[in-house]
């Protein structure tokens, strides 16, 4: 039929440019041209029904008689009585026949026009054939039965003429009347294109953009669309600037790109991408303002990507001012069309109650319509609504389902939410490595978010070996991004030198950043510093300021250390009853050291009245969680019988706990019972065991207590020479009692 497509030496290319052509918009338009053919014998010479009816000569070329008119210049009542006078002087020839239906179709007289073509294809002119196959196709003046619509197609195309083997090529690229067969389609694109018609060539371009019925070649359909671009085809116009866009088959030029577009959309091509170019500032100064003139050109007339894009400017305000809810009529307008991007966008609106009432049932609807046509923020949005169960019933397994299908998209924000339902065991089988995989996708993208969950895996070795300097690199990423819980945690990794080498004043530094973004552990973080004079100046009421901001957001550590602060008179005036809000608050959430402090406060009647049932209640709820301190007091309570009945074994269990944590204060106590053997059996062993872990770490009366027990040998061979050494370390931490036996002993310390 045709040689292989593609490759036309470049004497043809030359060949086809000279040649002319109609510059067809489309298929869907009545195209009304081809070859003046004329009934066996002498033909009719030149009349006043070619002068006013015939096609274009650039239709018809080396056929045509005159000039010819186009159709909306046809003038309808001279027109229509010269082709009819010319029917009457000469019956035999159809072109008249052809000629008056497109008088017809110009007077918007269908059926008259169907029965001209129909009289004219009886003798067998082919631009006759191909126009009653477009009406058939269509449903003009006849009923329409795309399948006999082909049979005209396919005998106009056998005849040679160029728009009937096109028209025949886009049925077949449609499966419209015929089974779909893109190889026969690009054939007959390509017999259309070869004779120089602009709408065939473009066509065929798209089909060896796309690879559809032929081998994908770039170069030759930018060639394709440069023939077709250069008669003025505004379809192909738009597919070359495309072309000169992305750098495919060409080298890459938005400049061109941009001329190219903007000779389509004067045109009135609804879909050019000038407004984009100018949007994005590619190829031309950026005008926001431009775009959404050329954007609105094509939303007027119906073009859902224009709309969408107008809708986004709106939203945006960006070239017009801002305006939600004409952004809402934009997007439903396009998303009614079936454009995905304006249903997600709809959706987006519906669900923030932005230019509309809020909606959730509503968003979800829209999103799953894009959802369904593989939009990938729709999906990322419609797993979301399933996560949170807005709008529809929560379903984590649906959720994850949508997330993936985002996410193997190379969706970002879908990619971080899989990997924390892969981690969390939500919708799916927890699965640590799997969620790691997904947080590295999306953090190599830059996700702060998935940054920062990345950073957390690989310090904790979760799903992945543990690494601390890449968790201070992925945090460090994500901070520099001003996620304020990534700051934070980078933060920390400096003030404890994990991962980087230590460094307060940089810890400083990020901790602040985080605590004026309003990062909770941040301002908790920051104060700890304030207070410490780490990496900063010491300043209590700069740390009590922070701390009030953290506690306010219900943060329990910084509302326990605000209630220290406040009991002691740090960095704010002395207030025990607010202290003891403070503590309540932070106590009521769990926090064991503010349960301790509240029991204290009971206990000793400290801005609250004194309470010691109260006191011991809270005591146990801190002993519980393993808080040390909570351990002892609770110890004390029971061993003098307060808030509670006496009960020294008990006492000592509580202790026991305390001092195996390291407690040296516990571990003093807990000597101190099982010497005198109070509510235990006497032990003077383990007393002496418990009284040298407590001295080894500095305490006081340990160190007096363990040289009694050696000068005495008492759970310990005797030894008053190291019995002295430790009364000399208590007693130069200026403990009394060690530097009286000193003095007994004629010691010095």
């Amino acid at each position: 039929m045709a040689p292989p497509l593609g490759f036309l030496p470049p004497k043809l290319f030359r060949l086809a440019a000279t040649m002319g052509a109609a510059a067809f918009l489309g298929v869907t338009a009545l195209v009304q041209t081809g070859a003046a053919q004329s009934a066996p014998g002498v033909a009719p010479g030149i009349t006043d029904c070619d002068r006013l009816a015939q096609p274009l000569r650039s239709a018809l070329g080396r056929a045509a008689l005159v000039d010819g008119v186009a159709p909306t210049a046809i003038d309808v009542p001279r027109a229509r009585a010269a082709c009819e006078a010319a029917i009457a002087a000469h019956p035999q020839e159809p072109r008249f026949q052809a000629w008056l239906g497109r008088v017809f179709s110009a007077a918007g007289l269908h059926a008259e026009a169907a029965a001209a073509y129909r009289r004219a294809t009886e003798q067998g002119n082919a631009v006759a054939q191909s126009n009653l196959g477009l009406m058939l196709q269509n449903g003009q003046g006849v009923a329409r039965d795309d399948a006999q619509a082909v049979q005209w197609y396919r005998r106009a195309a056998d005849q040679g003429l160029a728009i009937g083997q096109n028209n025949l090529g886009y049925a077949l690229a449609t499966g419209r009347g015929v089974p779909r067969d893109d190889a026969q389609a690009a054939q007959w694109y390509w017999r259309a294109a070869q004779q120089g018609m602009a709408l065939a060539q473009n066509n065929l371009g798209e089909m060896l953009a796309s690879g559809r019925g032929v081998a994908r070649n770039d170069d030759y359909a930018v060639q394709w669309y440069r023939l077709a671009a250069d008669q003025g085809n505004a379809n192909a116009q738009k597919n070359l600037g495309d072309m000169l866009r992305d750098g495919r088959g060409v080298a890459r030029d938005d400049a061109q790109a941009v001329q190219w577009y903007r000779r389509a959309a004067d045109q009135g091509h609804t879909e050019s991408n000038l407004g984009l170019m100018l949007a994005n500032g590619r190829g031309v100064a950026r005008d926001d303002a431009q775009a959404v003139q050329w954007y609105r050109r094509g939303a007027d007339q119906g073009n859902a990507h224009a709309q969408t894009n107008l809708g986004f400017m709106l939203a945006s305000g960006r070239g017009v001012t801002r305006d939600d809810a004409q952004a809402v009529q934009w997007y439903r307008r396009a998303a009614d069309q079936g454009n995905a991007f304006a249903q997600n966008n709809l959706g987006e609106l519906l669900a923030s109650g932005r230019g509309v009432a809020r909606d959730d049932a509503q968003a979800v609807q829209w999103y799953r319509r894009a959802a369904d046509q593989g939009n990938a923020f729709a999906q990322n949005n419609l797993g979301n609504m399933l996560s949170d169960g807005r709008g529809v019933a929560r379903d984590d397994a649906q959720a994850v389902q949508w997330y993936r299908l985002a996410a193997e998209q190379g969706n970002a924000n879908a990619q971080n939410k899989l990997g924390e339902n892969l981690a969390r065991g939500r919708g799916v089988a927890r699965d640590d490595a799997q969620a790691v995989q997904w947080y590295r996708r999306a953090a190599e993208q830059g996700h702060a978010n998935a940054q920062n969950n990345l950073g957390t895996r690989l310090l904790f070795g979760e799903g992945v070996a543990r690494n601390t300097a890449e968790a201070a690199q992925w945090y460090r990423r994500a901070a520099e991004q001003g996620l304020a819980v990534a700051q934070a945690s980078l933060g920390l990794m400096l003030k404890l030198g994990e991962g980087v080498p230590r460094d307060d004043a940089q810890a400083v530094q990020w901790f602040r950043r985080a605590a004026e973004q309003g990062n909770a552990y941040g301002q908790t973080q920051l104060a700890r510093m304030l207070t410490a004079g780490r990496g900063v100046a010491r300043d209590d009421a700069q740390a009590v300021h922070w701390l009030r901001q953290a506690a306010e957001q219900g943060d329990a550590d910084a509302q326990n250390n605000l209630g220290e602060n406040l009991a002691r008179g740090r960095g704010v005036a002395r207030d025990d009853a607010q202290a003891v809000q403070w503590y309540r608050r932070a106590a009521e959430r769990g926090n064991a050291h503010a349960q301790t402090n509240l029991g204290f406060m009971l206990a000793n009647g400290r801005g609250v009245t004194r309470d010691d049932a109260q006191a011991v209640q809270w005591f146990r709820r801190a002993a519980e969680q393993g808080d040390a301190d909570g351990q002892i007091e609770l110890a004390k309570m029971l061993t003098t019988g307060r808030g509670v009945a006496r009960d020294d074994a008990q006492a000592v269990h509580w202790l026991r706990q305390a001092a195996e944590q390291g407690d040296a204060d516990a571990q003093v106590y807990l000597a101190a019972i099982l010497d005198s053997g109070r509510g235990v059996a006497r032990d003077a062993g383990q007393a002496a065991r418990w009284y040298r872990r407590a001295a080894e770490q500095g305490h006081v009366d340990a160190q007096v207590g363990l040289g009694f027990m050696l000068e005495l040998g008492e759970g310990v061979p005797r030894n008053r020479e190291e019995a002295i050494l430790w009364w000399q370390r208590a007693a130069r931490q200026g403990d009394p009692a060690a530097q009286n036996q000193l003095r007994r002993l004629d010691r010095r310390w």
